[in-house]
């Protein structure tokens, strides 16, 4: 008789005072391999007392660590960056394992988030104040910049790496303490990058890692101790999360969802704008708020578009994302993938034509997989346009001219990413003038900025006035400060300087 076997699960903690501790809470929830459907893991969900004992940790180490002079924190992070850069295959396999992305879309994850690290090691730069001399007559006026205090982040599942890095990078070196509570669907990353912070030499406390639920959630927001919250995820819980920091007094960026379009004109190269449009819409399994949703096509160009995305769509190879020959993996959960899945039915029932079903090609067995998916003749009125669906599911829209391909980007509520595909030089130009949403492609279908700008959308996909990364970051993540100073002067001072003073 064969013995049953059973795979032991791991146990995913918090890390407190730059050491992993054991949950207390008693309640916990599972981390499952996507591809397989299994259960891998199980994470503590933080009790209120623990989210304060984070947060008082990390109020205990935020004295000490403003203090270290920028030039010692610049050398720090550029420890911390070799590290990250040498275990970035380590992050990405334990991103592939519980989100479920290819192994080349975690590494390319991975790098997003390196490269802000890379971005902060000029933090003495970064910081600079400005100084005015004889504002008036012996009166000098300067500027100097000065962190918060405690900073905390709660990220998404759909990015386990690189958004936290996204602030962590630059609450820590502008001279903040920091609380990560990341997605409890995959929450190793976090722990992870903890233990590198800690090799690299970041005093205890002041990087800690809180895994939970909206319990945590909460108590971070409504924490006396919490000076800032950042956010990315939905744009229902982004504008929770704003309305209940801000009136707890806490300074707030919370960036929600998408509805991003890619607009091609008649003019186009269809090929580039087909090969854009498969790879920014079906990469990641499209969960991340980049991913192309909607393709609008101007014209003429809706029949040779489609035409071309259909031959693409069979090459796409589905499957587990550790396999190096796949191009999409699994979506995050089951429950995720039935929700993606049901546009597939109700399209068809509001007039959408079905290109592709992706229920038809997902591989067999017990992972959360659906294959790529597109959907023509999508109306604006229809629920896979209207909803965020957060899946591999392209819907086509039609329009006639430039104008309302335009009037379609601007209605929408969502104002997150746009790309725009064309030859013309001058509507290009146009476009990105009268366009009115926060990040803008031109013929590239993902316009995520270079670490030295800011990402953020327009609209419902933000809630705050500064966006995440690059300057915005540095501005949000410390307060500026005046300072008037006067000083006797030299000639006229009874004070005894230590030299002979000049009449």
């Amino acid at each position: 008789m064969n013995a049953a076997v059973t795979t032991e699960l791991k146990l995913i903690d918090h890390w407190i005072g730059g050491e992993s501790l054991r949950g207390t809470s008693d309640r916990s929830g599972p981390v499952y391999n996507p591809a397989t459907g299994e259960q891998t893991g199980q994470v503590s969900f933080a009790s209120v007392e623990e989210v304060d004992r984070a947060v008082g940790t990390a109020k205990a180490a935020f004295p000490e660590w403003r203090t270290w002079s920028l030039s010692k924190r610049a050398d720090l992070f550029f420890r911390i960056y070799d590290l990250f850069d040498r275990h970035r295959e380590d992050l990405a396999r334990l991103l592939t394992a519980e989100h479920g992305k290819v192994l080349s879309d975690a590494l390319g994850e991975v790098q997003r988030g390196i490269e802000v690290i890379e971005y902060v090691c000029g933090i003495p730069t970064l910081l600079k104040g400005g100084y005015s001399e004889q504002a008036a007559t012996g009166i000098d006026v300067y500027s100097i910049r000065q962190p918060l205090g405690v900073a905390a982040g709660i990220t998404p599942f759909n990015f386990p790496a690189m958004v936290p890095m996204w602030m962590w990078a630059p609450a820590i070196a502008c001279g903040n303490t920091f609380v990560l509570k990341p997605s409890e669907k995959d929450p190793s990353a976090s722990l992870l990058a903890a233990e590198l912070l800690k090799e690299a030499g970041l005093p205890d406390g002041v990087f800690n890692v809180i895994q939970g639920d909206k319990i945590a959630v909460d108590a971070l927001l409504e924490h006396p101790d919490v000076a800032a919250i950042s956010f990315v995820g939905s744009t229902p819980i982004a504008r929770y999360v704003y309305e209940n920091g801000t009136k707890a007094g806490k300074r707030v960026q919370a960036l929600g969802g998408a509805k991003n379009h890619m607009v091609v004109l008649p003019d186009a190269d269809i090929d580039m704008a087909a090969d854009a449009a498969v790879s920014a819409g079906y990469g990641s399994a499209g969960e991340r708020c980049m991913a192309v949703s909607v393709l609008v096509a101007v014209g003429g160009a809706g029949d040779a578009l489609v035409d071309a995305i259909k031959v693409r769509l069979p090459k796409v190879k589905v499957g587990d994302g550790m396999d190096p020959d796949n191009e999409m993996g699994p979506l995050v959960t089951r429950e995720h993938r039935d929700k993606v899945a049901s546009y597939l039915d109700s399209g068809p029932d509001q007039g959408a034509t079905i290109v592709a079903d992706g229920r038809e090609s997902a591989p067999n067995g017990n992972g959360f997989f659906l294959g790529v998916s597109l959907l023509d003749n999508v109306t604006p009125e229809m629920d896979a346009y209207r909803d965020e669906i957060f899946g591999p599911v392209l819907s086509v829209v039609r329009v006639d001219t430039y104008d309302e391909a335009l009037r379609l980007v601007n209605e929408n509520p969502y104002g997150n990413g746009v790309a725009l595909f064309t030859r013309d030089g001058g509507v290009a130009r146009r476009f990105q003038f009268d366009v009115n949403v926060g990040m803008v492609g031109i013929n590239v279908p993902i316009p995520v900025p270079v670490a030295y700008y800011s990402f953020g959308g327009w609209k419902s996909s933000l809630f705050g006035d500064r966006h995440i990364y690059g300057p915005e970051g540095i501005d949000f993540y410390t307060r500026t400060k005046a300072v008037t100073s006067r000083w006797p002067d030299p000639k006229t001072s009874k004070v005894d300087l230590g030299f002979p003073q000049t009449r």
